[in-house]
């Protein structure tokens, strides 16, 4: 009975301490305010959180209650770093399921790993599930998983650089799923100077080349360099959910086939072409972004962000300069604080899949756009156009709003070139069939234009 009460106590005081640093973390710099909640818990022996993986369901998609996970991880008595994503409820995304608790351990279990200091010309191929820590100098070294398709590889970084003429730093040919984890204040380089080079018929195009899904993660700093390619590219899902990183590419930052979810890390990125990329050839219904935390700082010849389906941002602090802020067929904005200075279009919903409607939707969140001369739209839907919530700041000498569907216009604040407005403004070019919003009147809500 003793025992019984003094581990009741101990959980009570656990569970005290994570509601503290959830709301210490509310209050916190915009930089902090990538990651709901960080907190140090004992998990050696959490399936899911486990680096060495014993069973193939521990990193099964689950929505496990975070504050409860934490806390029976904290009563398993075992150390690990846990990050928990801070996702809005109801939005066009199923976000109860995007990460794992694994996705969100920012550290890995080195108890059974293997170590290996990088060498040059030297390809390291990982065969089989586990943790492998890599560290070194190198030239023309891989690090190659080709493991079996029920595997899940974690591939710890500590302190490595590596700089290749034609071939991905980590070439990921198959398995169920691999973390790219950076130790501690660790600072790591991977870069690839010339042009690409197929092996057989895969285009490997990028420093980081997954066929599987991919998380990156870690409490350290990984810089990358493309000069002819993509950054990191994973044909199936991409998450990153922690660590700092800085991606120089002439091709697309980030690419993925089926999705980008970003839960926090903080990312400085110049790029040619998208700093984020979500698109499947063979399928329209696929490639989505997602993102609930992280700081960025974007610089992009075309698209900063850029998705088929669906583009939502839960929270995040953005700071996006390209052509085109952010395109999707979808575009929700449900949190953040989102500052885009474009040329073309500061927001670009248009029809680039079968299975959605085109629509922007602002529920939440603070959207400052800032748009050039000439022929531009701070938002510009071939669709629909509908705020409910938050802030959007607007300067435009030209069109502040151009929608081609309806406007809806219920809650949240306007302000247009200084001026704070009742309603959603009227497109100045009424060709093509508009009808506006709010019964069906022509042009929007009663004719304002601005």
């Amino acid at each position: 009975m003793k025992n019984t009460k003094i581990n009741m106590i101990v959980i009570a005081l656990a569970a005290a301490m994570l509601a503290t640093g959830c709301s210490s973390t509310a209050q916190s710099s915009s930089e902090e305010t990538a990651l709901k909640t960080s907190v140090t818990v004992t998990d050696k022996s959490s399936d899911e959180n486990t680096a060495t993986d014993s069973t193939q369901t521990a990193d099964s998609e689950s929505s496990d209650d975070s504050t409860s996970t934490e806390i029976k991880n904290v009563e398993k008595s075992q150390s690990s770093t846990v990050s928990t994503a801070n996702a809005s409820s109801g939005g066009k995304l199923d976000a109860s399921d995007m990460f794992t608790d694994r996705d969100l351990t920012q550290t890995a279990d080195m108890e059974d790993a293997e170590y290996y200091t990088a060498a040059d010309n030297d390809t390291y191929e990982i065969t089989k599930a586990g943790v492998y820590v890599i560290s070194g100098s190198a030239e023309n070294c891989t690090i190659k998983v080709n493991a079996n398709d029920d595997d899940k590889v974690q591939i710890v970084l500590d302190g490595v650089e590596i700089t290749n003429d034609s071939s991905p730093v980590i070439y990921i040919v198959n398995a169920d799923k691999t973390f790219v984890t950076t130790t501690s204040d660790s600072s790591n380089s991977l870069s690839v100077s010339g042009t690409f080079t197929a092996d057989g018929d895969t285009n490997t195009d990028a420093v980081i080349f997954s066929k599987d899904d991919i998380t990156l993660n870690g409490l350290g700093t990984l810089n990358i360099d493309s000069a002819s390619g993509n950054g990191i590219t994973s044909k199936d899902d991409l998450k990153i959910t922690g660590g700092t990183y800085s991606i120089t590419s002439a091709l697309d930052a980030l690419e993925a086939n089926d999705s980008i979810r970003i839960s926090g890390g903080t990312f400085t990125i110049n790029t040619g072409k998208d700093a984020m990329h979500s698109e499947n050839d063979e399928d329209d219904t696929a490639g989505y972004v997602y993102i609930c935390g992280g700081t960025f700082d974007i610089t992009a010849s075309s698209d900063g962000i850029r998705a088929t389906t669906v583009a939502q941002i839960d929270d995040g602090t953005f700071t996006i300069s390209a052509p085109e802020g952010i395109e999707s067929t979808y575009i929700q904005i449900n949190g953040g604080d989102i500052n885009i200075g474009a040329t073309d279009d500061g927001v670009n919903a248009s029809q680039k899949s079968s299975s959605e409607t085109v629509t922007f939707d602002m529920t939440g969140g603070t959207l400052t756009v800032s748009m050039g001369s000439g022929d531009t739209d701070a938002i510009d839907s071939n669709g629909n156009v509908s705020v409910s919530g938050g802030t959007i700041n607007i300067t435009c000498p030209t069109e502040s709003f151009d929608y081609d569907g309806t406007a809806s216009y219920t809650g949240g604040t306007i302000i247009v070139n200084g001026e704070t407005l009742s309603e959603i403004p009227t497109p100045k070019m009424m060709g093509g069939g508009r009808m506006g919003g709010n019964g069906g009147q022509m042009g929007g809500r009663g004719g304002f234009r601005v």
